[in-house]
């Protein structure tokens, strides 16, 4: 869990550093920093609906 913690702050610090970098503002980067995390959570719970809904893979070389 610890290193989920780590891994989750570094990418908001590289998230604003970017955002910074790119736009020279403190506000933007900012508000990239919260909302890119929440637009990506949403569409990680639409992913997964979306996967879990195919049919399962057929093994290859396998006879029916």
């Amino acid at each position: 869990m610890a290193k989920s913690a780590v891994f989750g702050l570094m990418h908001l610090g590289i998230a604003f550093g970017v955002s910074y970098a790119l736009t020279g503002s403190v506000a933007i980067a900012g508000a990239i920093t919260v909302v890119e995390p929440v637009v990506n959570t949403v569409a990680h719970y639409f992913f997964d609906r979306w996967w879990d809904s195919r049919p399962a893979p057929r093994a290859v070389g396998v006879a029916p």
